[in-house]
């Protein structure tokens, strides 16, 4: 584990870090940039909104002076969504309204922006609060991921939220084992993964 590294709560400075973290990991954990004609495009839906909206959930990982990961999170992914509706995403649309896509993953953010959902909508019922990690490839075996989910559970705990869940792109194998090593519970439905966990002081996770 890199001593050089340390995780901090996030702060207002740090959106453009969270913009470009999210951009060089939207590939599956790897480097997004050729597929997004605008840098700024998974952004705006996966890391940004958190750390404006729910900033008291939302930790990064430093390594010196420059941030190379985070980890976000919301308790309520239904109140979450309301909030982004009225004040994040009306933004987004004004920003986004000439763009035409030219890149592979162009329409697919583009059509997120239109119908925006921030949780994986059939589990959220039972798994209501749902957190995101990124951390720069070159990081991401370091031990790092484990103590910034740490960090974030704890977060979420201290605000008695019950249950957590989180997507995972399903090409993203070393993602997949990840998640099921801490315990989390693997769930498929359409062809998407999602995996969830009680987080309860008194459910043994």
């Amino acid at each position: 584990m890199d001593s050089n590294c340390f995780i901090r709560p996030a702060i207002e400075a740090d959106t453009e870090a969270f913009f470009d973290i999210c951009l060089r990991t939207a590939n599956g954990g790897e480097d997004a940039s050729a597929l997004y004609s605008d840098p700024h495009l998974p952004g705006y839906i996966w890391s940004v909104p958190y750390l404006k909206f729910a900033r008291e959930f939302a930790f990064v990982l430093v390594q010196g002076d420059r941030p190379v990961g985070y980890v976000v999170g919301v308790p309520d992914t239904s109140e979450f969504d309301k909030e982004l509706e009225a004040n994040w995403w009306p933004l987004v649309r004004r920003q986004t309204a000439g763009l035409t896509p030219t890149c592979a993953r162009d329409a697919d953010v583009i059509e997120r922006i239109q119908n925006p959902r921030s949780g994986t909508v059939w589990l959220q019922d039972h798994y209501p609060a749902h957190l995101h990690i990124n951390i720069l490839p070159g990081l991401q075996a370091g031990g790092w991921g484990r103590r910034m989910i740490s960090t974030e559970l704890e977060a979420l705990r201290n605000q008695r939220v019950a249950a957590v869940h989180l997507g995972v792109d399903p090409n993203n194998a070393r993602a997949r084992g990840f998640y099921r090593h801490l315990g989390f519970s693997e769930f498929e439905r359409d062809g998407a993964v999602a995996y969830a966990m009680r987080i309860d002081k008194g459910s043994g996770q």
